[in-house]
């Protein structure tokens, strides 16, 4: 017997490395041929594999906040309104109302059909588009009051190939209302292309082990995988909290929007529940989330707070969370017209980080401070025209400066995390290329000091990013910050990270403020300033080591006197660590 346990142990780690292989291919592919900035630098996008009953197998490196839910909900509405499938189909989905996180993520789904015409598993690929069609050359419409005013392009489950062949009726409607459409079709085709790679390699996966090894192999997986979250949420301590947050005041909600997350641990059970049905209605904005990002919002921040990467995140290992929403909340199911357009990110981070400070709170050791609020105009979406390519239009997203990794109980915030809904999937653009692509100069691109969350571990600090168009050009930039007013928290006596700020420098050098959300036009010699949040610490800043204060100080993340005032950390006049004097002044305080 154990023999057999082994064998089929190891079984498990091929088959599982196998899947996981296929990812990464559909993955590369698409990273390899994208057409966008957004795709082949920022790396939005994400590539999973699932089981016929629309159930997540494999994700490979793909977005938390795109595959916690949302891919078994798309597979099931799709399957529901095309009873059979044909080798061959594929569909193309965004609706924000059946499961898709926001309408400017484009989902590619195709089904595996086999030899002998049985649906086997299915595939999907999901691309955030430079531009959907909205009203505005944006994929951020904070200010939408409803999904006419938003005005994306909508394709609920929509089939876009027969027999491996385009539909061109669907290619003719995206190339009309998109104004970048040869962009668009190249990221449809790299898209595309990802999904067919993994619909190939895995017909060659089932003809090499067999369909039925495959179908036990996933119920083992979810199983084996249900045990680790269970054993993971056991060495945690049972308990009960409710967190709040608020984001910022908006177009549509001049107050804000106030989150509360009820997170009770199960500990004997090895389970979670997290309750989200006590929060407003849907609003009139863009800011409500969808199911899938409400709840992969609360997802994220359980797996983030477990500190135990072994867990599989898969359809096995969300068996032991439950998470409660209601109908027509902002932070539940959204009922239509109600626009979803910002959905991935501004209000799911504030579910996340309640989420997570609520577990902080339940168990020390666990859960993590808050991670920054975003988009500030560094991560906002560029337009205009070219002039080196002929006065060209374009449209692209950049991630030029975000950072605000939260602190946890064992690391410091992470710089490049861009926000806890991507878990540092995304990745920071790089200056020189995106000054290639797009008639932009980058000014300066800086960290900002004294900016952390200060703590035990302290949270990412803010950056500071400078740029405008290039001489003789214009370019719009829009975006919609959250956290000017309220700042990342701290956790278990952490401190709260830096404010978001967004400015306008004109030519003649004044700083103008602009609003959080909205857009800025830039012509030749202005440009905009963008700081981007600071994270929250974890734990008492006057319990960090200190050491990695003086580091910090060395670095020049944060001054010696706020080491001094904050940390309690004094150096002498060389900038050498003087430990008596910093034993005494933190026994004073």
């Amino acid at each position: 017997m154990a023999d057999a346990a082994k064998g089929d142990a190891v079984r498990m780690a091929l088959l599982t490395n196998r899947l996981q292989s296929i990812a990464r291919k559909m993955q590369n592919t698409l990273f390899r041929t994208g057409r966008s900035g957004i795709l082949n630098t920022a790396h939005d996008f994400s590539c999973v594999i699932l089981t016929r009953d629309c159930r997540l197998l494999a994700a490979a490196d793909s977005l938390p906040i795109h595959i916690m839910i949302g891919p078994d909900i798309i597979a099931r509405f799709i399957a529901d309104h095309h009873p059979t499938y044909e080798r061959g189909d594929a569909f193309l989905h965004n609706s924000p109302y059946h499961g898709n996180s926001h309408a400017a993520d484009h989902c590619i789904v195709v089904p595996v059909i086999d030899a002998g015409g049985t649906h086997r598993m299915t595939v999907l690929v999901k691309a955030h588009q430079a531009d959907c069609g909205n009203a505005m050359p944006t994929t951020y419409m904070g200010h939408a009051r409803d999904v006419y005013e938003e005005g994306a392009l909508i394709f609920p489950a929509v089939k876009v190939q027969r027999g491996y062949r385009d539909i061109d009726d669907i290619i003719r409607m995206c190339r009309m209302r998109i104004r970048v459409p040869d962009q668009w079709w190249g990221d449809y085709l790299a898209a595309l292309g990802s999904a067919r790679i993994g619909e190939s390699e895995l017909l060659r996966l089932g003809d090499d082990v067999g369909w039925d090894t495959l179908d036990t192999y996933a119920e083992d997986w979810f199983d084996y995988s249900e045990r680790a979250m269970a054993a993971a949420i056991r060495r945690m301590p049972s308990g009960r909290v409710t967190a709040t947050a608020r984001h910022d005041p908006f177009p549509g909600v001049p107050d804000g929007i106030p989150v509360s997350v009820t997170v009770v641990v199960k500990a004997e059970e090895g389970r979670i529940e997290v309750d989200l049905r006590d929060n407003p209605d849907c609003q009139p904005c863009g800011l409500n989330l969808t199911e899938a990002c409400a709840k992969g919002a609360a997802m994220v921040a359980i797996y983030n707070s477990l500190l135990d990467h072994t867990v599989p995140p898969n359809a096995g290992s969300f068996r032991r969370v439950d998470v409660s929403l209601r109908e027509n909340c902002c932070v539940g199911i959204p009922t239509h017209p109600y626009s979803c357009s910002v959905a991935t990110t501004n209000l799911a981070d504030r579910v996340s980080n309640a989420t997570q400070r609520a577990i902080a709170e339940i168990a020390d050791g666990f859960g993590q401070a808050e991670t920054g609020p975003i988009i500030p105009p560094g991560g906002g979406v560029i337009s205009g025209r070219d002039p080196r390519a002929g006065g060209a239009a374009f449209v692209n997203q950049v991630h030029l400066g975000i950072t605000g990794g939260a602190g946890t109980p064992v690391t410091d915030g992470w710089l490049s995390i861009i926000h806890v809904g991507n878990a540092g999937m995304c990745r920071l653009d790089s200056i020189e290329i995106d000054e290639l692509h797009h008639p932009i100069l980058i000014r300066t691109r800086e960290l900002v000091a004294d900016s952390e969350g200060a703590g035990t571990w302290r949270g990412a600090p803010g950056i500071a990013v400078e740029f405008g168009p290039i001489e003789g050009s214009a370019i719009a930039v829009h975006f919609t910050a959250d956290g000017t007013v309220s700042p990342a928290l701290g956790a278990r006596g952490g401190g709260s990270g830096g404010l978001v700020q967004a400015h306008k420098r004109t030519a003649a050098g004044d700083l103008l403020p602009l609003p959080a959300c909205g857009g800025v036009r830039l012509e030749s010699g202005e440009t905009v300033v963008s700081i981007a949040s600071g994270g929250g610490g974890y734990g008492s800043a006057l319990a960090r080591d200190p050491a990695r204060v003086k580091h910090d100080v060395d670095e020049g993340w944060i001054t010696a006197a706020r080491a001094r005032d904050v940390y309690g950390v004094v150096l002498d006049d060389a900038g050498a660590l003087d430990l008596p004097a910093t034993l005494a002044r933190r026994h004073g305080q």
